[in-house]
């Protein structure tokens, strides 16, 4: 007898639903499992076995054949030991209900029959309800992140019998719920504040123009002037993800299990911060089956690279086409997948070995040849993926001792949340571009128009600072950020004049 159960497997950060069928038929004892499974699934025949046995449930001693299709993709992951399992039970006459024919089943079996928590349960469960799949079985770990998804019935069981129990109508399962708008707007946000810090107002102004449009920012400063503290603070002035970034976030942070059990949704912007000895795969993602890297961990949010000159070249050098195109394709022998990387790349570095040149107190004690060996460590062409450059001070005494407390981080996000809601007026109805930041370069003409004056002005910075085509396209986006902090239609000379300031300390270090 045939029978068959819906499951579902992904592909990067996108479900497909997958058909196993199982088919029972007289002969010699065999399990077979078929449709490109990989190891994982390939073991699940003897976690299914044990699980049925040790569930008081009769496992059928004749020729087993499933089949998991679409037949040419591979599968991968213990997931589909419930699948198989039920339908296992379907083909061999111990389940008669056809009720499991409007249901979705997902989860890792033990040895017991109980269910254990698989990874990537968010992208599949909105696949299943796109699909029309609404009633969705899955281990009880798994069922808070599920029912984020609008229209899914999710029905969390602990064991194996819990499911049969439920399809014999002995003890049925209740499904759980989630109220999503309460968890968008009732979290708090656990980032360090603003107003903890002391002075260094130019680079707070300068991180606020940064979060107002989406920029990436490097900040160049001697030991201990706070260039890592003032990156931490800085998802607390970002917006608030909307659903559709939270759901993006929860998706990526599930399939690379990263995301905690008790939080169904990450409702704030992440901020990775990878040690230097990263490797270039670390950024990228990758493995035998492509797995989500920092640089796509972090979307939607930071991507904090402290001691930039001290990682691997080749590793910074992967970053150059996602910091421009916003996704991250990864290619290997068994898939191509594509994975979301529309992040804000902060950068913290000194300006030599030892820290300290150019310091106005501290005397450096690199030669220019060490200095020269250590700035080149950064490439030309990332540097000018970067937009905003800005050199952090040392803190001088007066300020540490000063009570006088700075700006919350809930007062500059006031102003960055009315920059960017200016910006989701202007780009309504194009699609991918949210912030000034995303814009081509036929937008950046069409938005950022010049008066006499500023061009005057751009022209006389681009030949004095020897500017590249990029290097300009991202001072006019920088440009109309500012104005739109300030909530001016055009851009001004003293708009455009601060744009050029964060691009000038390039060219004093390089």
């Amino acid at each position: 007898m045939i029978a068959k159960v819906k499951s579902c497997g992904l592909l990067g950060i996108d479900g497909y639903i997958v058909e196993v069928e199982t088919d029972i038929a007289n002969g010699m004892p065999v399990f077979e499992v078929v449709g490109l499974p990989d190891a994982a699934v390939k073991e699940s025949r003897e976690r299914v076995r044990s699980a049925m046995k040790n569930s008081e449930l009769e496992f059928p001693q004749r020729r087993i054949t499933v089949n998991l299709a679409p037949a040419n993709i591979r599968k991968e992951g213990p997931f589909y030991d419930l699948p198989i399992c039920m339908g296992l039970l379907k083909s061999s006459g111990q389940l008669q209900n056809d009720e499991t024919d409007d249901y979705l089943f997902l989860g890792e079996l033990s040895l017991n029959g109980d269910l254990r928590p698989v990874t990537g349960a968010l992208p599949m469960v909105l696949c299943a309800v796109q699909s029309g799949i609404k009633k969705i079985i899955l281990p009880r770990e798994n069922a808070m992140e599920a029912a984020v998804v609008a229209g899914a019935e999710v029905y969390p069981a602990g064991t194996l019998a819990e499911i049969m129990a439920h399809f014999l109508h002995i003890k049925p399962l209740e499904p759980v719920a989630v109220d999503v708008d309460m968890l968008l707007s009732g979290q708090k946000t656990s980032c360090p504040d603003f107003s903890e810090v002391k002075g260094q107002e130019s680079v707070k102004r300068a991180l606020e123009v940064a979060a107002a449009g989406g920029h990436n920012v490097l900040l160049i400063g001697s030991p201990g002037s706070g260039k890592t503290m003032l990156a931490q603070r800085l998802p607390g002035i970002l917006p608030r993800p909307t659903l559709e970034e939270a759901l993006e976030i929860t998706k990526i942070h599930s399939i690379a299990g990263l995301l905690p059990s008790d939080v169904p949704l990450i409702t704030e912007r992440p901020f990775r911060s990878p040690h230097h000895t990263i490797s270039a795969v670390g950024f990228s993602g990758g493995g035998r089956i492509p797995r989500p890297g920092e640089v796509s961990l972090s979307h939607n949010g930071v991507l904090f690279l402290d001691e930039l000159p001290e990682f691997a070249k080749p590793a910074l050098e992967v970053l150059r086409q996602p910091l421009e195109d916003g996704v991250v394709t990864i290619s290997r022998a068994n898939a191509t997948l594509t994975y979301p990387c529309n992040t804000m790349l902060v950068a913290a570095m000194n300006p030599c070995k030892c820290g300290y040149h150019g310091d106005p107190v501290r005397e450096c004690t690199c030669t220019e040849a060490q200095v020269h060996q250590y700035l080149s460590r950064i490439s030309g062409p990332l540097l000018d993926r970067i937009d905003l450059h800005v050199e952090v001070p040392s803190v001088s005494y007066n300020d540490l001792e000063s009570k006088k407390g700075g700006e919350t981080s809930e007062e500059i996000r006031a102003r960055v949340n009315e920059a960017r809601s200016i910006q989701t007026k202007r780009f309504a109805g194009l699609p991918g571009v949210f912030s000034n930041a995303q814009m081509t370069s036929s937008l950046t003409e069409e938005f950022c128009p010049l008066g006499k004056s500023e061009k005057a002005l751009m022209q006389s910075a681009f030949d004095r600072l020897g500017l590249s085509a990029r290097a300009y396209n991202r001072i006019l986006k920088v440009s109309r950020t500012i104005a739109d902090l300030e909530g001016s239609e055009n851009i001004l000379v003293s708009h455009l004049a601060e744009a050029i300031q964060y691009r000038s300390l390039d060219r004093k270090y390089w």
